[in-house]
């Protein structure tokens, strides 16, 4: 009964951190740190199902915009023309796929050990949180996210990539990023969850094909089905909030939410 509670608190956790700006394997580093919530004990099934399961809900809340852009890519194939407005921005957004992916690909095994620690979570709360001020001060903030070039789109994806650092943010980097590049918040928003779902899927495919292979027992289903359904509800909230809450409000909230957190953690390690 206990590990389905923390099941479903680690759904909680994964399905509002990994669309809101804050974090979402900082988070659960510093849950497993210091509330002894290993996620790693749960198995690869788990850790799949919390994947899928905020892919559903990315792809639950944008599937018009993922169906058209699916269309317009593959009429790309016959006669490509990138001043269409779809084809532009399917193109932009597997443009912002590639440094993720490859340097995830590449660099996985540094990122899941050199910088898995409480200080860099601490350190890139507050880096992040600043330039969620800074990014609100200086961006222009009326682009559409169509409009970007591909060389911008590359370097969204490579502030997707630094996410691999716990403490950064997914969606904080991205967002962040496409506030400097004068993107409207809710177009920076947008734009950052649908670039997350070549990735999430990527990934969570490759994992699905290491559970399938090795086999589930019937406890790590009903685990698999907890985190599934646990992460794919609270994420589709976290986005559908967090997208009405952009369009009037800045990431400051977020910043001074991140400079909290780092603070009270800095004094947790420093007392234990």
């Amino acid at each position: 009964m206990l590990e389905l509670i923390e099941a479903i608190f680690l759904g909680v956790v994964q399905g509002l951190t990994e669309f809101l700006p804050v974090s979402s394997s900082g988070h659960l580093l510093l849950g497993q740190y210091f509330l002894g919530l290993d996620q790693e004990r749960f198995g690869l099934s788990f850790d799949v199902a919390m994947h899928l399961g905020t892919l559903l809900a990315v792809v639950s809340f944008f599937w018009r915009d993922l169906i058209r852009m699916a269309v317009a890519f593959l009429r790309s194939l016959r006669h490509r023309d990138l001043s269409d407005p779809d084809q532009r921005f399917a193109y932009l957004i597997l443009a912002s796929t590639v440094p993720a992916a490859l340097i995830g690909y590449l660099l996985e095994d540094f990122f899941e050990t050199a910088v898995r620690s409480p200080w860099v979570v601490v350190f890139n709360l507050v880096l992040v949180g600043v330039l969620f001020i800074v990014g609100e001060a200086v961006g222009r903030r009326s682009r559409q996210a169509s409009k970007l070039t591909f060389v911008e789109a590359v370097g969204i994806g490579l502030a997707q990539a630094a996410a691999l650092v716990p403490g950064v943010s997914r969606s904080g980097a991205t967002i962040t990023l496409g506030l400097f590049l004068g993107l409207r918040r809710e177009e920076a928003a947008k734009f950052s969850f649908l670039m997350s779902v070549p990735i999430i899927a990527g990934a969570g495919t490759l994992q699905l094909g290491e559970v399938v292979s090795e086999g589930m027992s019937a406890y790590d289903i009903l685990l698999f089905g907890v985190g599934f359904v646990t992460s794919a509800f609270v994420g589709y909230l976290a986005i559908r909030f967090f997208l009405r809450f952009v369009v009037d409000h800045s990431l400051r909230a977020f910043a001074y939410y991140r400079f909290g957190l780092a603070a009270v953690v800095a004094v947790l390690l420093i007392v234990l």
